[in-house]
């Protein structure tokens, strides 16, 4: 059985072209976004979402490729672009009745948020990133041994049939190697929610594997054309960050300076699931964000 948010009202929306999305939706009030991250599914905000429930209508989708949500083939380098990937969103605020909305995003969903901001500036009210840089700067800044941190990436920009067996033939250890590595309290993702991540993911290799793989290609290809163009995050944004750039030895907040006009960075000493082991600090910069 699949698990979605307690209280929430699970619905099939329509995304871009004839995509449909696996959506949770939950509360009443100004809309805000949440979308998750690799290698887990929506419910990953189910201690956030339930909170901010209290004030505002929280839409959790699963993104395309993931969870229960449609995982269309890779017809080409745009169907699991961030750029199609943030459309899909839009697209899904829409249909219930939001022109504009806050989004959050973790990981993968964080870089699909940085697009939807980059896309949608009218459409976008407030914009929160957990824990990623923008796809152009995470690639500048892996190199040499440190980048072993990220050998993942490397693994599934590889062309199509190469990564995708690979993964295949141990699936549940690759995927569990993310949750139990990245996490600095175990206790913060339950058996059930561990089990359901693997799963799901499990169900998933191919188009969680494009969405890895556009990211070595059209999407480092928009954010360049951004950064040539000038194209800025013009909305409040928040950035939560573990203290990757002590451990890696770059400036954070100057690399995402270079994105936004409205900019809070701060780090946070905890894993990578942070809105999983640290929901509490995590709703409440939230509330903080959607008050600037």
């Amino acid at each position: 059985m699949t698990l979605s948010i307690p209280g929430f009202t699970a619905q099939r929306l329509r995304g871009a072209g004839d995509v449909t999305l696996n959506v949770a939706v939950g509360g009443s009030g100004s809309p805000i976004v949440l979308l998750h991250g690799f290698p887990e599914t929506h419910v990953m905000w189910r201690h956030v979402a339930a909170d901010l429930a209290r004030e505002h209508t929280v839409i959790c989708p699963d993104l395309r490729g993931y969870g229960a949500s449609d995982k269309p083939a890779e017809a080409d380098e745009h169907t699991y672009s961030k750029r199609t990937m943030a459309t899909d969103v839009v697209a899904v605020a829409r249909t219930l009745g939001f022109e504009r909305f806050a989004l959050v995003g973790h990981d993968r969903g964080a870089l699909v948020a940085i697009r939807a901001g980059l896309d949608h500036p009218d459409t976008v009210t407030h914009l929160a990133s957990l824990d990623v840089l923008p796809t152009l700067d995470m690639w500048d800044i892996l190199r040499g041994a440190d980048a072993k941190v990220a050998w993942h990436l490397y693994l599934m920009a590889q062309p199509a049939g190469v990564p995708e067996p690979m993964i295949a033939g141990a699936a549940d250890a690759f995927f569990a190697s993310f949750l139990d590595g990245w996490t600095s309290d175990p206790e913060a993702i339950p058996t059930e929610y561990r089990a359901e991540y693997l799963r799901a993911s499990r169900e998933a290799i191919p188009s969680i594997v494009a969405d890895y793989r556009a990211s070595a290609g059209i999407d480092v290809v928009h954010d360049r054309e951004d950064q040539a163009a000038g194209v800025r995050l013009t909305m409040p944004t928040l950035v939560i960050q573990q203290d990757w750039g002590a451990a890696l030895g770059y400036d954070a907040q100057a690399l995402w300076s270079a994105w936004s006009d409205d900019l809070v960075h701060k780090t946070l000493d905890a894993g990578h699931f942070m809105a999983e082991e640290s929901p509490e600090r995590i709703t409440t910069e939230l509330r903080e964000l959607l008050e600037r």
